[in-house]
């Protein structure tokens, strides 16, 4: 047999090797290799080698899946599907007619008819989403993967789309005390943990093609916000930013004011396009990038 595959061996021990040759000897902490001591890069002062560590885990992963281009999903974790929130009101339902002079059963009913209307989100997200991966699968050469924050709500919406159009799709959970599990619809090998804020907003924008915006609490304001100072001053490269349902946003926030006191140009708000449809927000994204005119078209 020929030794030839010897010329392309490693010529040092690896890690593991090193692990290994220590493994049933001293235990003691001071004689633990310092890379496979998990208490010495919890302390305080290796917060740079952690926060190294938390970009470069997923940023290998994404590399070695040639993930290029994604579209990241935006929106309340607090949204229910349409089959959940109807369930929910049936029980709520319940309870109120069988005590109608109880407060907290009033209230109960009340939010749940609130998570029925607001369902529309989730049912918009997981048709958008699916439109995105739909694409992919039929224009390679193209291919967009969905993006989201991992957790419940519009989050899981976003991959259950995904999944519904037999796709991959990433999700970019973090470590939070509520709302915050991977939902069942990320793709394993591409949903990964975070504890630092920063560190999982960069892997948001990093390989992003697009925003969609749908409505949420202070954590999709702060990733909308951020990903328009961005854009707006040009650390980023401009990509359309989408804000689904126009009359929620124009009563949340009054972006024309700012134009009108002089506190961003005019055409600021042009970076900013709204839409009342999943269809119609896709078409922005098609045109944007002309995927019409691919090779493959």
């Amino acid at each position: 047999m020929s030794d030839h595959h010897l010329l392309h061996k490693r010529h040092f021990a690896t890690a593991q090797d090193s692990l290994d040759a220590i493994a049933r000897l001293q235990d003691h902490q001071s004689y633990k290799l310092a890379f496979a001591d998990s208490d010495l890069l919890m302390q305080d002062e290796l917060r740079h080698v952690r926060l190294q560590l938390e970009y470069l885990k997923p940023q290998m992963v994404l590399e070695q899946h040639h993930v290029n281009a994604t579209v990241v999903v935006f929106g309340s974790a607090r949204f229910l599907s349409a089959e959940q929130a109807k369930k929910n009101l049936q029980q709520a339902q319940q309870a109120y007619d069988t005590d109608p002079s109880s407060l907290a059963a009033l209230n109960l009913l009340n939010m749940a008819k609130r998570d029925v209307r607001n369902s529309q989100y989730y049912s918009a997200a997981q048709t958008f989403a699916s439109l995105v991966t739909a694409h992919s699968h039929a224009k390679p050469d193209s291919a967009l993967m969905i993006i989201s924050g991992g957790g419940p709500g519009i989050m899981e919406a976003a991959n259950r789309g995904a999944m519904d159009a037999n796709g991959k799709s990433i999700g970019l959970n973090i470590v939070l005390p509520k709302e915050q599990n991977p939902n069942p619809y990320i793709t394993p090998e591409f949903c990964f943990q975070f504890h630092y804020f920063a560190i999982r907003k960069m892997h948001f924008l990093q390989r992003a093609r697009a925003l969609v915006a749908f409505p949420g609490g202070f954590g999709t304001l702060d990733e909308l916000f951020e990903t328009l100072t961005l854009i707006q001053t040009r650390k980023a490269e401009r990509v359309p930013v989408i804000l689904f349902d126009k009359a929620f946003w124009q009563r949340l926030i009054n972006f024309d004011i700012l134009a009108e006191e002089g506190l961003i140009s005019p055409q600021d708000l042009e970076l900013i396009q709204y839409v009342d449809t999943p269809e119609h927000a896709w078409q922005i994204i098609y045109d944007f990038y002309q995927l019409g005119a691919t090779a493959n078209n």
